[in-house]
């Protein structure tokens, strides 16, 4: 509770909620005001985990300062309007970007590499590790720097919109990163509100506007907020400069939900709607509004595949210091006898003699660090972030995720998550405007037991004049026809929906008289679906003025009710009424509400018809509303008049007497109809959610919305289904029990019947299976993270989380966007440590985004905020379907491969160096040639891995979409846990051997030289080398069952490039060079029978056993995906994502029969394909 300060000179004070207004008049003499005064439940509104603030701000309205001497001033500073969401500065951008890159162990340790390089003598050159990892940091640097800039020209193009503040009577037009806390702004309609302000005056006459929130808590209705009383007179520039007054109110907090003068507070991100102008004074700017208090920190993300690297390549660095550690104990043990330490034609020197053991020895370890250390290839961090670089492309470049209503086609913000879409396990959605199009329809209405529906096509009688209405059953009798014009009076008169202004004719708008549809606004969506869906059927709502409301009927006559009281919605009632008087003098009350709480209040009518519509309705998941009235006489009227009268005058318990008074009001009705209207959801909404169960994906929705109607949407896109049995954890129930109660209850519900879902097991889609759904809002999540007394907080958050994984869905609603951040990362935390991808389109769901693990935006009607904030954007969420089952899995298959590939291929790179040493004396005598070193990662087998990981489809892309269960193949990181981590390499131990020790027995004791002629160490360092290029190279072949020319042309392109490079390297004498021992090694090499038979027999024996084992599991034990493509491999045709759309939507590719259609492709490429691949995966 905020407590008010005293004051030293005359003043007055109006309290609403938690802020304060001090108004003074020009002379600064006191002015009665009264007071008006609400409570405030931090303990109910507050965000789970935020402390609540009890210091205050005092802001000078129009920065006018209190006259010396009539009180204490003690100036404040405030931020300015700025918005940043930026990551780097123009100062911090190198040493930050150089920490976080460094942060990367693979880095950090090639630093350390060239250092060493650097200070001691190696067998290598230090450019052989530094000009690679100034490649990486480069590349990855200018990556993240553009990706930054983007972000700062969004800041920039918000920061500098221009904002009208009024300075001297006069209106001043200032960009909105000047705007500064105590300001006076003037905000035009459709503008957004530059910051958070307290509202002063509007251009209506009643002193209210209309808002939309949409960005802020996900609902696009018109809301209606009202001036201060007190100077909502204050219409001109003038008057509004000459206010004299202070404001004291609460210091920032992020809860959007929380009381600060809701009514007269206007939110950053909010949009003024059919409101020419309003004035308002900032009290919250820039990083302080509830917006970006709302936001989270953008923080580096990193994918489990680059997290699986990490761990991969501390095990090869410990491989590399036990090879580093093992030769040089090894080589000391060889120098032990003199003669090896120092052989007549090397004799030391005697300060070489002198030289500490230790020393040398940790110089040794030094060079055979650096000699062994392309074990880990940094080569690997340049093919990666180009892998995803590029293949970041086919996504943007995907046509069917093109949306030609909006234009849009998806974006991708950062490329470093791609193979992070092939992991997910928990979507987490916003409703409205993700799963919602933000609009609402009007489906049908019941009369007395009859159903109309508008511009249907049915069997039933179409009313006379009204082609606008089908019934589906008997036309009413005379009495039916009173109820049914009653009905769509009471729908046209019962709301609180406003119409746009318009051009006016004699006082009646263009669109009244030729009949065209209104524009109707409302805090609520549904009413306007009302209002809208009854004039289809015959009745027109025209306007509201001087309290009268009026209404065109069927016979194009205007009819003019009286407004006398409207009995507002609550959530408690869950009903609105309103009292009109007809041009006849009748009175009537007209109530719309839940069919909870209109049912028990009616007293006749057809009452189990229409109960028997809308629960039906309400299985289809409409929402619903049953609609009674009641007829008053004067007397009576009176009488209710003064009692509503003295209940809104009370001084204490006003909402109590207010509460009760319309209880008496509201009873003994007759029951008219009922209505069912949908949120339309958006189109494929319901089946992607139902491919994603199916893909082993939970799903949970979060959303600012009302319980009711988030429900009915989770029920009409299939999230909830009709066998569901829903849990309820909210407000309502704990305040029944206790929420220790609450809890253990539905524990014991969950467990009784499923003991514990498991992924595997899990799809939601079960018939036999019992299925739980589980409704929680903010409030009861507030208390579930609330830390206890006895200080076991986690006790309550173990107990949700458990009931959680035990429930096919999940329903979060009323949530504030930090705590939807708060649900992302308690799921994010926990044990299993699942993959999160969160998915929204406003700005109350950017913090969420930010926390999943993959933030995906949709481009919507509530601006980019999400979209700009996010890893990836899309134009609807049925696009979510494709981008996970087939572009995500795409992206995972390919990377896993590449890492995977890349540690192999590095392992039968160096482990021949290793076993060399053997034989050298442990003298660190390289194997290969120092350009062999160079090139072998940057040439000789970079491309092929990097077209590979770009272009392989394993299974087709409409195999994946067809089949999501597909996706559970590669389920948590299945391609790089331990088990296939060390099957590779220890298949490149193998093979490394076999090209060392095949290599050397064919040197032992033979000719392999025509003339007889011994071969030296060059030679036999060049023909390991050259079976090692083509084993390596082949095995990606034989790999690879998605050819295209681009594969054949790098593949055998690499071949043949280090064919020629070998003859060119030792056939001609390079003049820069000081000497060149690989003269004429390579042409020796391949004059020789012996040495092409040795190269083709080892590559053959390397290759046989990884084929046999690929047959064998393919036959004995084939996962789901090598079951598809067994079946499937008569009739592989798949689509590249080269191939232009136009040619996809050609004959041939919808052609089951693949002898009638023509290769796409060239017969020798198909030949190729068949001949490597037979034996393939």
């Amino acid at each position: 509770m905020l407590v008010m300060q005293k004051c030293l000179y005359p003043s007055v004070w109006r309290h609403t909620g938690s802020l304060m207004f001090k108004y003074l008049n020009q002379n600064q003499s006191p002015v009665r005001l009264g007071a008006i005064q609400t409570e405030v439940h931090p303990e109910t509104c507050s965000c789970a985990g935020e402390e609540n603030w009890v210091d205050n701000r005092t802001i000078y309205v129009g920065h006018r300062e209190p006259p010396p001497g009539a009180e204490a001033y003690i100036p404040q500073r405030y931020p300015d309007n700025r918005i940043v969401s930026s990551k780097y500065t123009f100062w911090n951008f190198v040493p930050k970007n150089l920490f976080e890159q460094f942060r990367r162990i693979a880095n950090f340790y090639f630093l350390i590499i060239f250092l060493v390089q650097l200070i001691i003598d190696t067998p290598t050159s230090p450019v052989t590790s530094g000009l690679p990892l100034l490649f990486v940091i480069t590349v990855t640097a200018i990556k993240q720097g553009y990706e930054d800039w983007l972000r700062h020209k969004a800041d920039n193009a918000m920061n500098q919109c221009p904002v009208h503040f009024i300075q001297h009577g006069k209106l001043v037009r200032k960009q909105s990163r000047k705007l500064r806390v105590g300001d006076i702004v003037m905000v035009k309609e459709d503008e957004t509100f530059p910051c958070d302000l307290i509202f002063l005056s509007s251009s209506r006459g009643d002193g209210t506007c209309f808002v939309t929130t949409a960005s802020l808590d996900g609902e696009s209705s018109h809301k209606t907020y009202y001036a201060v009383q007190d100077t909502k007179a204050f219409r001109t520039e003038q008057e509004i400069d000459a206010l004299h007054a202070t404001i004291e109110c609460e210091q920032p907090q992020p809860d959007l939900y929380k009381p600060l003068g809701s009514e007269n507070l206007l939110l950053r991100g909010a949009t003024l709607k059919n409101t020419e102008k309003i004035f308002g004074v900032a009290i919250y700017t820039g990083m302080e509004t509830k917006m970006a208090l709302n936001y989270q920190a953008k923080s580096q993300k990193r994918s489990a595949v680059e997290k699986s690297m990490n761990v991969f390549l501390i095990v090869y660095l410990c491989i590399l210091i036990s090879k580093a550690l093992i030769n040089t104990a090894l080589k000391y043990v060889w120098q032990s006898d003199p003669f090896r330490d120092e052989p007549w034609y090397n004799q030391k020197t005697e300060s070489e003699r002198k030289r500490n053991l230790f020393l040398r020895a940790f110089t040794d370890f030094l060079a055979f660090m650096v000699l062994f250390n392309y074990i880990i290839p940094v080569s690997m961090y340049v093919t990666v972030e180009m892998q995803k670089f590029l293949g970041s492309y086919f996504l943007t470049w995907d046509e069917e995720m093109f949306d030609e209503d909006t234009g849009e086609g998806p974006l991708v913000n950062t490329s470093d998550l791609n193979e992070e879409l092939g992991q997910v396990e928990y979507v987490f959605t916003d409703k409205t405007g993700t799963l919602t199009e933000n609009n609402m329809e009007f489906i049908e209405c019941c009369i007395e037991g009859h159903v109309y529906i508008p511009h249907v096509i049915c069997n039933g009688q179409i009313l006379h004049d009204c082609t606008g209405i089908d019934m589906i059953d008997s036309s009413p009798g005379a009495s039916g026809k009173e109820r049914e014009e009653l009905f769509f009076r009471a729908l046209c008169l019962c709301h609180t929906v406003q119409v746009k202004d318009d051009d006016n004719i004699d006082g009646l708008k263009k669109s009244q008289l030729s009949r065209r549809p209104c524009i109707y606004i409302s805090s609520s969506p549904d009413e306007v679906a009302l209002v809208e869906g009854i004039q289809r059927l015959g009745y027109t709502y025209l306007r509201l003025k001087d309290n009268f409301m009026e209404i065109l009927n069927r016979e194009n006559d205007i009819e003019r009710f009286e407004l006398l009281e409207t009995l507002s919605f609550d959530s408690v009632r869950r009903r609105m009424s309103v009292i009109v008087k007809s041009a006849t003098g009748d009175i009537f009350l007209f109530c719309k509400g839940a069919d909870s709480s209109i049912f028990p209040r009616v007293k006749e009518g057809k009452i189990d018809q229409i109960r028997s519509r809308v629960e039906r309705n309400a299985v289809e998941g409409l929402r619903t509303l049953c609609v009674a009235y009641k007829k008053f006489t004067h007397k009576e009227y009176d009488f209710l008049h003064k009692m509503l009268q003295s209940s809104m005058l009370a001084l204490q318990d006003r909402e109590k007497k207010l509460a009760e008074a319309y209880d008496k009001i509201e009873k003994d009705l007759i029951l008219l109809g009922a209505t069912a209207v949908e949120d339309r959801l958006q189109e494929k909404a319901a089946d992607t959610i139902e491919a994603l169960q199916k893909a082993g994906i939970k799903v949970w929705v979060l959303t600012g919305d009302k319980m009711e109607t988030a429900a009915a949407t989770c029920y009409a896109c299939k999230l909830f289904r009709r066998n569901t049995q829903i849990l309820e954890l909210t407000t309502k129930k704990i305040e029944e029990q206790s929420l220790h109660d609450v809890l253990f209850d539905l524990s014991k519900t969950v467990l009784r019947h499923s003991g514990s879902l498991t992924r595997d097991s899990f799809s939601g889609l079960s018939a036999d299976m019992h299925d739980y759904g589980l409704i929680i809002d903010g409030a009861a999540l507030s208390l579930i993270m609330k830390p206890r007394e006895d200080g076991s907080s986690g006790n309550y958050r173990e107990l949700f989380l458990e009931i959680c994984r035990n429930c096919s869905a999940v329903l979060c609603c009323r949530m504030a966007p930090l705590q939807k951040a708060q649900i992302v990362k308690l799921i994010k935390l926990s044990k299993e440590h699942p993959i999160t991808l969160a998915i929204g389109d406003g700005a109350n769901d950017v913090s969420m985004i930010l926390e999943a693990h993959v933030g995906i935006g949709v481009i919507g009607k509530e601006g980019r905020q999400a979209a700009r904030n996010s890893d990836y954007a899309i134009p609807k969420f049925k696009h979510l379907k494709k981008m996970l089952l087939v572009h995500g899995h795409f992206y995972y298959v390919r990377i896993s491969e590449l890492v995977q590939y890349f540690f192999y291929k590095n392992v039968c790179f160096i482990f021949p160096q290793f076993l060399y040493q053997f034989f050298c004396g442990f003298s660190q005598q390289p194997l290969y040639d120092t350009a062999y070193l160079t090139l072998y990662n940057i040439s000789f087998t970079s491309l092929p891995i990097l077209l590979y990981s770009l272009l392989e489809q394993h299974i087709g892309a409409d195999m994946l979409k067809r089949e999501p269960t597909l996706y559970r193949d590669i389920a948590k990181n299945a391609l790089l846990r331990w088990r296939v981590f060390i099957y590779w390499t220890f298949l490149g131990v193998f093979d490394a051997m076999v090209f060392f020790f095949g290599a050397y027995f064919l040197f032992e004791n033979t000719s392999v030289s025509s003339n007889g002629q011994m071969f030296g160490n060059w030679t036999f360092g060049t023909l390991v080398f050259t079976v090692l290029v083509f084993t390596v190279t082949l095995k990606l072949a034989l790999d690879t069952r998605y050819w295209t020319w681009i594969n054949h042309f790098v593949i055998w392109g690499s071949l043949l490039f280090y064919i020629i490079f070998s003859l060119l390297w030792g056939g001609i004498i390079w003049p820069f060079l000081n000497y060149q021992r690989m003269y004429y090694v390579f042409m020796q090499m391949l004059s020789s029978g012996p040495a092409w038979l040795g190269i083709i027999l080892l590559i053959i024996i390397s290759l046989l056993p990884d084929v046999l084992k690929k047959i064998l599991c393919r036959q004995l034990w084939p996962t789901a995906t090598e079951r598809i493509q067994n079946t499937s491999r008569q009739h592989r045709d798949h689509i590249s994502e080269f191939t232009p759309l136009a040619s996809m939507k050609s004959p041939r590719y919808r052609s089951n029969d693949c002898s009638s259609s023509p290769p796409r492709r060239t017969n020798w490429c198909f030949l190729c394909a068949n001949l490597l691949s037979r034996n393939s995966l």
